[in-house]
């Protein structure tokens, strides 16, 4: 659909109209003359939840009028879901895998990578299970959460094992990042393995504990305009706002890194 072409040529007058809102100016305009306007839906991975959510409230703050929702879960439901026929306008996924399943189904093309995430162990505050190092994931004692193995925190960390030699039996297996990090934050397991952005957003709650860079793994999001969005200047307006040096702001500052 000329999706993320166009969505590049766009990416310089959406960071002006951003910092123009920020004056006051009431200034809404897409390029190319394509209007920005209406609704969007947006299909997310759930590790997004809190970037996007601010980087939902900025758009609509640049284009009065304008209706951002979220949908946030497994990047692999999602995935599903739009091969389903679930109407949604743009998908960012935490895995390539699972965007390339949509784009293999014609529902979406040219996805760009915007960011990538590292992964890291999170422990209650009091941390009851003693855990201090990745090794101790491998303790019988230690009772760990992990992302189900078709979801990608689950597939991530299965190559953080992988890499340190290690074997981690969970004792549960959850459908997406943020239930693992509520399963930690309720006390109810000794460790989980979520990502760095998850932990962050948690605060007080978990306390995280890094994962050497030697044995980490890492995932990379693409994202990209679905192929029947009912709004695609707006889906592709809102996806060149993500490409754009205020919305890689946002997203650096909650822990993600460069692709």
């Amino acid at each position: 659909m000329g999706g993320l072409r166009s969505a590049t040529s766009i990416g310089l007058t959406l960071a002006s109209a951003v910092a123009l809102a920020a004056c006051g100016s009431a200034s809404s305009a897409g390029s190319s003359g394509s209007a920005v306007t209406g609704s969007i839906t947006v299909f997310a991975g759930s590790s997004l939840t809190e970037a996007f959510t601010t980087l939902g409230h900025q758009f609509e703050a640049a284009h009065p009028g304008v209706k951002v929702t979220f949908s946030f879960a497994a990047s692999s439901a999602l995935a599903t879901q739009i091969d389903a026929g679930a109407p949604a306008d743009v998908f960012a996924s935490a895995s390539a895998t699972n965007m390339q399943q949509v784009v293999s189904a014609g529902g979406a093309t040219s996805p760009t990578s915007f960011v990538k995430n590292v992964m890291e162990i999170a422990v209650p505050p009091a941390n009851p299970g003693r855990v201090t190092s990745l090794a101790d994931l491998a303790k019988p004692s230690v009772k760990v959460a992990l992302c189900q193995p078709q979801v990608p925190c689950g597939s991530t960390a299965e190559k953080v094992f992988a890499n340190a030699g290690i074997a981690v039996t969970p004792v549960t297996q959850e459908p997406d990042v943020k239930s693992v990090l509520g399963k930690v934050t309720l006390g109810e397991v000794d460790a989980g393995v979520v990502y760095v952005t998850d932990v962050r957003a948690a605060g007080a709650s978990v306390k995280g504990i890094d994962i050497p860079a030697a044995v980490n793994a890492s995932t990379t999001y693409p994202i990209a305009t679905l192929s029947k969005s009912a709004n695609p200047s707006t889906a592709a307006a809102f996806v060149a706002y993500v490409l754009s040096a205020d919305g890689q702001a946002v997203l650096s500052g909650d822990g993600f890194q460069k692709p």
